[in-house]
This record gives structure tokens, sequence and C-alpha cells, in this order.
């Protein structure tokens, strides 16, 4: 899809900078049950919203720096000792830095613009008030769809798509996830298989597709995989992307939420709302004197 560059300021946003926000909007939606092809029918919504907040970041970083806070070495050195530890040590961390072709010195860098734009973020929320325990049990009483939780199931699963649509290449792609079966079988680790064989992004995760509710897959992979025990690896389920093999690790039925179950989200949510409102209306103010333009 053709993005629209605009410029800030005089500076154009980067493409990246875009779909880096595009790419958070679409794991928010996905997190919170949109399918695949509500999000292909949405994607032109999801990249307007994205160019805006990727316009926002911009505002918000040219603040941080105008106001000039001080970020201590400190500071720093905690958070990239944060960064070395999730990414698994200091080589991955040296691999991320070398596919992304910046160097150390870049990257810290830009955690001290992330450590000026939180405190800026700071300064605008700190006066927005908690919601209160009436606001929250509204919330909770119009929403009670919310929290009911559907049947679901936690797996992961290994793809192997044909090249092309030739008899021949369907049974490779055929033979090679029935050969992977065989290693899992066998005793191979499945999230080690899935590491080298899928073609499917998941595939760097081991194969996790986290937990899921039915309706979110496509029917023949839906149906295998809540018909199958806890700790089974499945037989060949082939859709319109390839040949599947799932390993289903957890089963939870249909449930509801009391309210003191549900009120720490709840109030998590409404805060959240509620100190992004001020944030976008900073956001906003910051707009009404900046240089925008679409190109």
């Amino acid at each position: 899809m053709q993005q629209k560059k605009v410029k800030v300021n005089g500076q154009i946003i980067p493409e990246e900078a875009i779909q880096f926000e595009l790419e958070r909007l679409v794991r928010f939606y996905v997190e919170n049950g949109m399918t695949e092809e509500q999000i292909k029918g949405q994607l032109a919504v999801l990249v307007e919203r994205a160019t805006e907040q990727a316009v926002g970041t911009k505002l918000l970083m040219e603040e941080a720096v105008r106001r000039n806070e001080e970020v201590s070495e400190e500071e720093i050195e905690e958070q990239l000792d944060k960064v070395i530890e999730q990414v698994g040590g200091v080589d991955a961390f040296k691999n991320a830095l070398a596919q992304q072709k910046i160097d150390e010195a870049a990257f810290r860098e830009q955690l001290k613009e992330g450590r000026r734009i939180d405190r800026l973020i700071q300064s605008v929320v700190k006066e927005v008030a908690d919601p209160s325990e009436e606001e929250i049990k509204k919330y909770y009483d119009e929403h009670q769809d919310q929290f009911v939780t559907g049947e679901r199931v936690l797996a992961q699963h290994i793809l192997v798509t044909p090249d092309g649509s030739e008899a021949t290449s369907k049974a490779d792609a055929r033979d090679k996830i029935l050969a992977i079966k065989e290693r899992v079988v066998q005793g191979a680790d499945f999230g080690e298989e899935a590491a080298q064989h899928s073609m499917c992004p998941s595939g760097k995760e081991g194969g996790s597709l986290g937990w899921f509710a039915k309706g979110m897959m496509v029917p023949e992979f839906d149906n295998a995989v809540f018909s199958m025990g806890i700790g089974d690896v499945s037989d060949v389920v082939e859709t319109q992307f390839g040949y599947h093999l799932i390993y289903k690790t957890d089963h939870e039925e249909a449930s509801s939420c009391t309210y003191e179950e549900a009120r720490p989200k709840i109030l998590e949510l409404l805060r959240h709302a509620q100190r992004g409102e001020a944030v976008t209306a900073f956001v906003e103010q910051l707009k009404q004197s900046a240089a925008i333009e679409y190109i």
C-alpha cells in the first residue's frame, strides 16, 4: 500500500517510523481479537492512524529536546542492561544492532531520546486523576460482554507452503512437513523445528500463536486444534496457507470474570485512556504551532 509522505517542521518522517507505528497498532488489535481479514479491511485506516501517531511522536521528540531534560549515564546503562537481557544476551544484542545497521552509540542516543519523551509524558499526565470506583463499576456494568472469556487454546504450529500450485510442489511440501512430524514424534523439540523450518513469521517464536479463541483461525485449523488434547501433535492440516503441524499446549473453557477479578484490568484501561486523552490534547497543541505538510 502506498503511504503518504509527511514532513514535520521541514523534516520528512521516515517510512520506517510509520511502519513501526503500524506494526504496534496491528499487534494491539490482534491481541484484542481482530482477525487477519478484518485488519486487511481496515488497513487504509490503520496506515492513516499510524502516520498520525508517527507525527505525534516526532513532535513529542522535538518538544523533549527543546526542554533538554538531563538524562544521566546511569539511566542509560540501566535501560541498556534491560534491553540486552530482553533480547537474550550481549551477542544477541550485537546481532540485533547489526541487523538494524546502527552502532551502540546511536542506540544509546535512541535510549536517551526515549527517556526524555517518557519524562515529557509524565509531566503531561501528572495531574490526571485515577478513575473513581464509580467509573470503574459503571464500565464493568456496561461492558459485561468484555469480561466473558470464550473457549480458547494455547498452541504452536509449523507451516510449510508449497512452492506453487503444481501437484509436485504440493507433494514436496507435504513430504517435508511429514518428515518434521516424524522428528517431533521421535523426540525433536517442536519449537526448534518451527524456528528452523516454519514459513510462518511465528517460527521466530518457536511457532507460538499465543492464546486464541474459536473463530480466530481459518476453519480447518480451528476445527483441528479445538478437537485436540493438551500435549497432542496434530496430523497434517491443510489450509489455504499450506500445510500445518499443530502442537496444543493448553486449553481453557469459557468463563466470566467477577467485578473483583476484572477491576485491576478496568482500572488500568481507564487510566490508560484518560492519560492518553491528555497526551493527545498536548500533541494537538504542538501541532498548532508546527509546520506539517502531507506530500
